[in-house]
C-alpha cells in the first residue's frame, strides 16, 4: 500500500546507511502494514476503493501480511497522531491515503527512518516517504465521453471537493471528453470545500440539476450526487468505485480504481528484500489502476464501442487527453497543435480549460 505517483528509485547508499530495512522478513515475522483514511469505508467511494485494495492485499499474501486500518481521521493533528502511532506500534508499511496527510506524514516519516511510508496524491517526499496517485482523470475522460452522448441539454455539471490541480484535472478532462462528441457541451461546478459531506453533496448537486444540467460527475466521496440524480431523472457517474446500488436509473457507468495494483507490488517488494523506493508514482489505465466499468444499460449501442476507441487512443498514444491545440477558459494556448501536455504541467493544473463555466477559487 502506499501513495500515489511515478518513478524516482532510493539509492543504494540509503540502505547500506540502514535507514531503510531491506532485507527480507525471518519466514515466521507477519509484515504489519497499516492503512489512515479520510472518510467512513462504507460500500462506495474514495475510502472505500482504498479498503478494497487492503483486502485484496491480504489476500494476495496470506499468512504473511497483517493490516491495520483507521477510517474516519481528520486532517491534520490528527492524522499525525494516527499515523505516529501506527509506526510505534510495529507497522513497517503506512499507507496515508489523502491530500490533507501530506504534511503529518513526512513529520512522522522523519522519525522512524526505518519504515516506509506512502502518501496519496501529494507532492511532498523524503528519503522514506514517496507518493502514489492514479490518473483518475483518465476515468473522467472517458465519463465525459459518455455524457456528451446522453446529455440532452448540452449542459453538464460536477460537484467538486477542493480546488487542488488533482481536481481541477478531472473537471477538465470529462469537459474535453463530452466535448469530443458535443462541441458546444459546457460543464458548470459547485464547490463543497470537503471530501465527504453527503449533505453538500447532496446539495451541490440538486443546484447543478435545477441550473439545467442534467448529467453529473463529482470527485467527492458519498453517493449523495448520484442518488440526487436518480431523484430528479437526471444521470450521473459512480466515482471511484460502482455505486449503482444508489441510484441504478441513475448511474451511467463507474470510473473505478483499483489501488491493489500498487499496494501489491509495494508490500510484495517489501516481502522480498527487494523494495525500490520511489518518490512518485502514478498508475493509470496501461497499468489497471483505473477504468471506466460497468456501462448502464440505458447506453444506445454506439456508447460501448466509442468509449474502448477512446480508452485505446489514450493507450498507444494516438489519442492523448490533454493534447494541442487547447486553450484555457481565458482563451490563451496551453498545449500547442500537434503537442501534448507534459506531466509536469498536468500536475500544476490550476485553470479551467474552454467548457467550464466559472473560476476556480483562487486560480486563473
Amino acid at each position: 500500500m502506499t501513495d500515489r505517483r511515478t518513478a524516482l528509485k532510493w539509492t543504494a547508499s540509503l540502505v547500506a546507511a540502514g535507514l531503510l530495512p531491506m532485507t527480507p522478513l525471518h519466514a515466521q515475522d507477519v509484515l504489519k502494514v497499516g492503512f489512515v483514511y479520510v472518510g467512513p469505508v462504507g460500500e462506495a467511494g474514495w475510502t472505500f476503493a482504498h479498503d478494497l485494495g487492503r483486502r485484496a492485499l491480504e489476500a494476495a499474501f496470506p499468512g504473511k501480511v497483517t493490516t491495520t486500518f483507521i477510517e474516519s481521521v481528520a486532517e491534520g493533528a490528527d492524522a499525525e497522531r494516527v499515523i505516529r502511532s501506527l509506526a510505534q506500534d510495529g507497522h513497517r508499511v503506512i499507507f496515508t491515503t489523502s491530500f490533507g496527510y501530506m504534511d503529518s506524514t513526512l513529520k512522522v516519516a522523519r522519525q522512524f527512518p526505518k519504515v516506509v511510508f506512502q502518501h496519496a496524491t501529494g507532492y511532498k517526499t523524503a528519503a522514506n516517504a514517496g507518493t502514489y496517485d492514479v490518473r483518475t482523470y483518465e476515468g473522467a475522460y472517458l465519463a465525459g465521453v459518455v455524457a456528451g452522448k446522453m446529455s440532452k441539454s448540452g449542459k453538464l455539471g460536477v460537484v467538486g471537493s477542493h480546488p487542488i490541480p488533482e481536481v481541477i484535472r478531472n473537471i477538465n478532462a470529462y469537459t474535453l471528453g463530452a466535448r469530443s462528441v458535443n462541441p458546444q457541451a459546457t460543464t458548470r461546478v459547485v464547490w463543497v470545500n470537503s471530501w465527504f459531506d453527503p449533505g453538500k453533496e447532496r446539495q451541490a448537486a440538486l443546484t447543478l440539476l435545477a441550473q439545467g444540467a442534467d448529467v453529473l460527475m463529482q470527485n467527492t466521496d458519498s453517493p449523495a450526487v448520484l442518488q440526487a440524480a436518480q431523484e430528479k431523472g437526471a444521470y450521473a457517474f459512480g466515482w471511484d468505485s460502482d455505486m449503482s446500488a444508489y441510484g441504478p436509473k441513475a448511474q451511467l457507468a463507474a470510473s473505478e480504481i483499483d489501488w491493489s495494483v500498487w499496494y501489491k507490488k509495494v508490500v510484495g517488494e517489501v516481502l522480498a528484500g527487494n523494495f525500490e523506493p520511489r518518490q512518485q508514482v502514478w498508475y493509470g489505465l496501461k497499468e489497471g489502476a483505473i477504468d471506466l466499468k460497468r456501462l448502464g444499460a440505458m447506453l444506445p449501442a454506439d456508447v460501448a464501442p466509442l468509449v474502448e476507441a477512446r480508452r485505446q487512443g489514450i493507450l498507444d498514444g494516438s489519442r492523448p487527453i490533454f493534447a494541442g491545440p487547447l486553450r484555457n477558459q481565458a482563451g490563451k494556448e496551453v498545449v500547442a497543435a500537434g503537442q501534448a501536455m507534459s506531466d509536469a504541467d498536468k500536475l500544476a493544473m490550476n485553470y479551467y480549460v474552454e467548457g467550464v463555466e466559472g473560476s476556480v477559487p483562487g486560480g486563473k
